[in-house]
């Protein structure tokens, strides 16, 4: 695949029919790449080699998209997360092999979620939904029950919200005891947009670029700082790649494997990504 390099980010120049064929055929791990997982790349570690030891980035952001003619260098489609999930499980509809696990979002919301997809697609896709407790992913006891549950629910499929980089960690950590899992999905709030507790923008809002901006006023005590502080130095660095002066934070030398070991903290990855 093509890739179109943003900041320290290589995101596969593909289309949302090539991926759902690409996850058909050869399963993997996707990352949806916006400005929010940007910024995260230039301070979090352990996150940036996470994202390279994926199989498949994507433009999850009508503004990355934007970022890309910008740069000179295209992107042929912004494949969000919230709206490829919809896309995934209608894909698979007739796919009895295709079967999901819903991690995420607050109590009830992922049971709720459950029951609306599966209404949707007219068949049992969505075999299992958990909704864990606040804080989750450093109790192991709730952990490893949440591994016993998606393997006894013969889900082929994780599709997890749980926030960034939270979500992509839990993955890399528990994938080697999921070994059902054929694709994992990270996919925010959309766990939260499937069971109607929160609202998607307008599909003209995602289009100019500002669902960003809807989700603001969504819920403002949550996002303000994330929007109006956190990721504002994006544009700052962005125009500083279109003037060849931007360096990664975490440029992995060839002989350098030192940063490959602090992948510990989170669980043994191996160096493919593959399970």
């Amino acid at each position: 695949m093509k890739k179109v390099n943003i900041l320290n980010v290589s995101i596969d120049n593909i289309s949302k029919q090539e991926l759902l064929e690409k996850l058909d055929q050869q399963g993997g791990i996707l990352m949806t790449s916006n400005v929010d997982h940007l910024i995260k790349l230039q301070k979090d570690r352990i996150f940036y080699y996470i994202y390279q030891l994926c199989n498949y980035c994507v433009c999850d952001s009508q503004i990355i998209f934007f970022a890309s003619k910008f740069l000179g260098c295209p992107i042929k489609e912004k494949i969000s997360g919230s709206d490829f999930f919809s896309e995934f499980y209608y894909y698979n509809k007739t796919n009895q092999a295709t079967r999901i696990f819903l991690l995420g979002a607050a109590e009830g919301v992922a049971k709720k979620a459950q029951e609306k997809i599966n209404q949707k697609v007219g068949r049992e896709i969505v075999v299992g939904a958990y909704s864990p407790s606040f804080g989750f992913e450093t109790n192991k006891i709730e952990c490893q029950k949440i591994v016993d549950m998606i393997e006894k629910s013969g889900a082929t499929v994780l599709a997890i919200g749980v926030g960034s980089p939270k979500q992509e960690k839990w993955i890399f950590k528990y994938k080697d005891q999921l070994k059902n899992i054929k694709i994992f999905l990270p996919i925010g709030a959309t766990i939260d947009f499937e069971a109607g507790t929160k609202p998607r923008s307008p599909k003209w809002v995602s289009k100019l670029g500002l669902e960003w901006f809807y989700r603001l006023l969504s819920e403002p005590r949550r996002l303000w700082k994330r929007y109006l502080v956190d990721d504002i130095p994006f544009f700052w660095l962005l125009i500083q790649q279109k003037l060849n002066l931007y360096r990664d934070p975490f440029a992995l030398r060839a002989v350098d494997v030192k940063p490959l070991k602090e992948l510990n903290k989170i669980g043994e990855i191996n160096r493919s990504g593959f399970k």
